[in-house]
């Protein structure tokens, strides 16, 4: 069974079919997909496509990702969830996601709170692991806001549009 997260504004729920359109409108936005670390999505095809991955590396326990959803309202914003989930190790990376439309709301940081309490508590998680774009202020600022700790820059990590970029490398413990 896949796990619905609520927080005071928000639906953490499965991404569906249904949401394929919002997906598109998220990762065809060059603005979102400019520190991402992939190529912006051209068709909507691309976007369903998203759908079936998500639910595949949920049920190959390699990833979990929710639909961010503002509560009242149908539809989903933007994705969340964990990369590179090892169980064995009690470890995953962070990712996340949202539409310029909602930025700059605290969306993103209540979202990124209640998974991070969920891999803790639910998942047995031990560290959490995030890589961000040097470049990307926002989500560098937000990590930091919610007590992950900056470990290093990985050099040339990403590439993405022909170009290799550094990056940053943050983790939470915990039990910090």
């Amino acid at each position: 069974m896949f796990p619905t997260l609520e927080t005071e504004r928000l639906c953490l729920r499965e991404i569906s079919k249904d949401d394929a359109e919002a997906l598109f409108a998220c990762f065809s936005n060059e603005n979102v997909t400019r520190y991402y670390g992939q190529e912006t999505l051209q068709n909507l095809a691309q976007a369903a496509a998203f759908v079936d991955f998500f639910a595949e590396n949920f049920k190959e326990k390699r990833g979990i990702r929710w639909g961010i959803e503002i509560k009242g309202n149908r539809g989903i914003i933007g994705t969340i969830g964990f990369n590179a989930w090892s169980p064995k190790h009690k470890r995953a990376e962070i990712g996340y996601e949202i539409h310029p439309t909602q930025w700059r709301k605290g969306f993103t940081s209540e979202a990124v709170s209640k998974v991070i309490q969920y891999g803790f508590d639910e998942l047995g998680l031990i560290r959490i692991g995030a890589v961000v774009f040097v470049h990307n202020e926002a989500s560098n600022n937000l990590l930091s806001k919610v007590g992950f700790q900056q470990e290093g820059v990985l050099r040339d990590y990403m590439y993405q549009n022909g170009t290799a970029h550094d990056t940053y490398v943050y983790s939470i413990l915990k039990d910090n």
